[in-house]
């Protein structure tokens, strides 16, 4: 499990980082996007993967930490995903004010409006 896990998260980040390098502006976005969809399955790693457990305390099992998984990074994560959604939409705003502005979707500039 823990080396789908570690793939999923490195062709996620090696993904990101190409587009990232692309020179439209739409390709920037998808690869910032795919990067902190990355960081995300990080984050929620570092809570210790764990299949059917449960995430709060029951009356009727032991208070031990090994029976548990942890809930502050799935609240982590969970934040991390309503901040990356406003990031997106306010850099989609932003993007299109410069098209419309230069008339080009380049990273670079290129294409500019004389």
């Amino acid at each position: 499990m823990e080396i789908v896990y570690a793939l999923a998260i490195g062709i996620l980040t090696s993904s990101g980082v190409w587009l990232i390098l692309r020179p439209r502006t739409f390709q920037v976005i998808i690869g910032i996007t795919l990067i902190s969809y990355a960081v995300n399955l990080f984050i929620f790693g570092t809570g210790r993967l764990f299949v059917g457990k449960p995430p709060i305390i029951d009356k009727d099992l032991s208070i031990d930490p090994a029976l548990y998984a942890d809930p502050v990074p799935q609240s982590l994560v969970l934040t991390a995903i309503v901040i990356g959604f406003a990031m997106t939409a306010l850099m989609l705003v932003v993007i299109m004010a410069q098209r419309g502005l230069t008339g080009s979707d380049h990273v670079d500039g290129e294409g500019v409006k004389e």
